[in-house]
């Protein structure tokens, strides 16, 4: 058994248990913001505001979702389309090689056209992959502004029932 590992493992347990018990002093304190009848104005402009967040972020996150299958299927259309085309870039190089300058001329440009189908399609990919990263982006935080709105509704539930 060799004791630095032993001795790196217990560093990283004291050092968790410290990051624990600092985040569980410090839970309660951030759980009572508000505490008295006398914050309820706070508490419910506050409220107002994460409520707007939480309806804004809903819609952004909804026009996102509905957004992503026009980005699938214009990645789609430009892999086929991108498909075709380097499979008619083959077929005139190919004639190229037995036939005139023009041929040779027309291979080229139909080369040309397929290196610009395959960035296309490139592109579209890169664009499906920014649309759900914007998707999980704006899921994190409706959930975290969620989570912040249930809080203060609790707050609101336990100054209520504290004032009965």
């Amino acid at each position: 058994f060799d004791h630095s590992l032993n001795k790196n493992f217990m560093k990283r347990n004291v050092l968790f248990l410290l990051a624990v018990t600092c985040l569980m002093a410090t839970l309660p304190a951030a759980a009572q913001k508000y505490k008295s009848a006398s914050d309820t104005v706070k508490l419910n402009k506050e409220l107002v505001k994460v409520s707007n967040d939480v309806a804004g972020l809903t819609a952004e996150l909804t026009i996102a979702q509905n957004n992503l299958p026009g980005y699938v299927s214009k990645a789609a259309k430009a892999k086929t389309d991108a498909e075709i085309t380097a499979q008619q870039s083959s077929d005139q190089a190919y004639k190229a090689t037995n036939g005139e300058l023009d041929d040779a001329k027309s291979a080229k440009k139909k080369a040309k056209r397929a290196l610009n189908d395959a960035e296309d399609a490139s592109d579209a990919n890169n664009d499906i992959k920014k649309q759900k990263k914007k998707i999980d982006k704006l899921t994190a935080q409706l959930q975290k502004k969620q989570k912040t709105l249930q809080e203060l509704e609790e707050m609101r539930t336990t100054i209520r029932l504290m004032h009965q």
